[in-house]
């Protein structure tokens, strides 16, 4: 096939923090250097931060260091934390506040803000095409170009007017081959090329497998009577079951807005477990109603989140290019927060480049010097000094994890002399349906707790229906054939927009239904479909969610 070609200095997947911090942090240097450099980022979502979905408090420390000035240049970081609350839910209608004292230090939030992170990243995107950055929303990159030593040189866009079918339609535009000396991929979590390079460079050898959560949000408005700015309210226990990691947030934004989500670990084991349906009923809670009752629900979204942190991350360098942000999980999940240490992972990566491309660095090579700079950075050390606070969640459990986690970050510092390990990988956890209870949940009320099609509809979700469906199954059987009599299809559960179902063809006989329009592109089923039998790719390029002040 023919395809246009363009070439850069520097490629960039994905327009999120650790993306656009990347591609500001190498036209700064080029600018002070005097020197011409070609930066691209492509993005899948409609605009720059169509897709961007996060709780959020933020840590100021990386973008004092990008942008000194980010408060005169507008940077909408406009709510600083007051205030921070933490519950321990005993049940549907009791609970326990902490004492300040008890909450680990990784979870004070003094001199943070609460933030719409994709307003920042609209922001940041401003902030880089006036550096004249090439940011090219709604271009899904969906194969990587590969030279004669194996090394990345590239991707291709999706190609766009692809039928159901396979075939092209009257409408067909052929994806374009971005080349770069060097590329940097900052999909977010569980990206699909960032899989594919590491299967291809083995980034994951002699690492712990990586471990993820469900995030599912609203966004409120609220009574003003009500309403709290700078107040961030976090807790954990009721209604997760006692085997379930996980916790909620809540915080009081600007414009009598709240932002209330819940996130659930994916390596729960219950197959009967729905996210979706447990953050619907946590909401019925009155640490939670006091703030919802009599206000209105105006957006909707839910992604997954890469939270196993220093033990897990992978090897970030390859031929041609680095793995960088979520992509590479380097977020701090043990801080409830870790756009700052996404960013900084961007910026070391800007760095790293710009002095092999100011050295006469023609591209392809291996840039080891990036993994010597991330590791003396403050950055890693966060990260390392966090590395035991996922797999205590993870061995024993939400009380004794917490306990264990008091210790070792407001006694030790993080600085305890050994390392907890967790060696399950999250899709392993799942027990057979006949061996686990199953869980009645509530209908909903239209007022608190909502269905799915109504949360979707909010998402703002939208992909042409005659295309290609971009979840892929290896097996088109196995979903009846295997999930549903061993794990009662979980699928029907775990997805939070309602894309899958089983429903009964002509025959009266069990179907596996993928209603793909539906998709919010969070990646759930990619990481926890115990056999592994879903693939997310990239859809066309523009489709999805496209997410206001989430």
């Amino acid at each position: 096939m023919e395809r246009e070609s363009m070439e850069f200095d520097v490629l960039i997947v994905g327009a999120g923090p650790a993306g656009l911090s990347a591609a500001i942090r190498l036209k700064q240097q080029a600018n002070e250097a005097g020197k011409e450099l070609e930066v691209c980022v492509v993005e899948k979502g409609s605009e720059v931060g169509a897709h961007i979905l996060s709780g959020a408090v933020i840590e100021p420390r990386a973008l004092d260091e990008l942008i000194p000035d980010w408060k005169e240049k507008g940077a909408p970081l406009n709510t600083k934390v007051t205030k921070d609350d933490v519950y321990l839910l005993k049940n549907e209608n009791a609970a326990s506040k902490l004492p300040n004292f008890a909450v680990p230090k990784t979870m004070h939030n003094d001199g943070n803000y609460i933030v719409s992170l994709g307003n920042v990243v609209r922001w940041l995107g401003e902030q880089a095409e006036e550096l004249e950055v090439n940011v090219f929303p709604g271009f899904p990159a969906a194969s990587i170009i590969y030279g004669d030593q194996g090394e990345v040189q590239g991707v291709i866009t999706g190609d766009m007017g692809i039928g159901a079918d396979g075939e092209p339609k009257d409408s067909f535009e052929p994806g374009m081959e971005l080349r770069a000396k060097y590329t940097l991929f900052s999909e977010g979590c569980r990206g699909h090329l960032g899989k594919e390079l590491s299967a291809k460079f083995n980034l994951e050898e002699g690492k712990d497998p990586q471990h993820y959560g469900i995030g599912i949000k609203e966004l409120w408005d609220i009574d003003p009577d009500k309403h709290e700015p700078g107040l961030v309210v976090h807790g954990s226990g009721w209604p997760l079951p006692s085997d379930t990691g996980g916790g909620f947030f809540l915080y009081h934004d600007e414009n009598n807005q709240v932002e209330v989500g819940l996130i659930v670990d994916l390596s729960y084991s219950n197959p009967h477990l729905s996210p979706f349906d447990e953050f619907q009923r946590m909401k019925h809670h009155p640490v939670i109603k006091q703030y919802l009752e009599g206000g209105k629900r105006v957006s909707y979204g839910a992604r997954a989140i890469t939270k196993g942190g220093y033990n897990c991350l992978p090897k970030m360098t390859f031929p041609g290019g680095l793995l960088i942000g979520c992509d590479a999980g380097t977020l701090n999940f043990s801080k409830i927060k870790g756009v700052h240490t996404a960013m900084k992972s961007g910026m070391l990566a800007a760095e790293t480049v710009f002095e092999a491309i100011q050295a006469g660095d023609e591209g392809g090579s291996e840039l080891t010097a990036f993994t010597e700079k991330w590791e003396s950075s403050w950055a890693n050390e966060e990260l390392k000094k966090a590395r035991n606070f996922g797999p205590a969640m993870h061995k024993y459990g939400t009380f004794l994890g917490g306990a264990f986690n008091f210790i070792d970050q407001n006694i030790f510092g993080g600085n305890l002399p050994f390392t907890l390990h967790d060696t399950k990988k999250d899709h392993e956890a799942l027990k057979p349906a006949s061996e686990c209870e199953k869980i009645d949940y509530p209908k909903p009320d239209g007022k608190l707790s909502f269905d799915k099609l109504s949360s979707v509809f909010l998402s703002n979700a939208v992909h042409e229906e005659d295309q290609p469906c971009h979840l892929r199954l290896k097996d088109p059987e196995l979903p009846i054939r295997d999930n549903l009599p061993q794990f009662d299809e979980p699928a029907q559960r775990y997805c939070p927009a309602g894309v899958y179902e089983v429903v009964n063809d002509d025959a009266g006989k069990p179907k596996f239904q993928i209603n793909f329009s539906n998709c919010v592109h969070c990646k759930t089923c990619d990481i926890k479909d115990p056999a592994q039998n879903i693939t997310w790719v990239t859809p066309e390029g523009g489709g999805g969610p496209t997410y206001p002040n989430m």
